[in-house]
């Protein structure tokens, strides 16, 4: 899965790669690069949270990426691995103000579609 080209972040690119283990579990590989620091954005945010659409189980919560002196590098890369049971139908990035979230907002700055 790619991410397709965003206007809120438009140097940004990147991808999922999904694999399917012998359990059955999905196993989820995200990288992004020139991905802007979230306090950059209009308005500004405080983090990154990744989200994943499944096929019959809604809206999960994957985790947080990380600022500059997290997982990104000087290269503005990041990335977050994690398994699930969920089959993935899409995967976005979302800025907010606050990672114990469960519903995302608004500010969609990277989706798979």
């Amino acid at each position: 899965m790619k991410f397709v080209n965003s206007q809120v972040v438009p140097a940004a690119e990147g991808g999922v790669k999904v694999d399917k283990d012998d359990n059955g579990n999905y196993n989820l590989s995200l990288n992004v690069k020139r991905l802007a620091e979230p306090n950059r954005l209009q308005p500004p945010k405080l983090i990154y949270i990744v989200w994943m659409e499944t096929e019959n189980d809604g809206i999960k919560n994957l985790g947080q990426l990380k600022s500059i002196t997290g997982f990104f590098t000087d290269a503005q890369t990041a990335s977050l691995n994690t398994v699930t049971a969920f089959k993935p139908k899409q995967i976005f990035i979302t800025a907010e103000d606050n990672a114990d979230i469960t519903n995302p907002g608004s500010q969609v700055v990277l989706t798979t579609r």
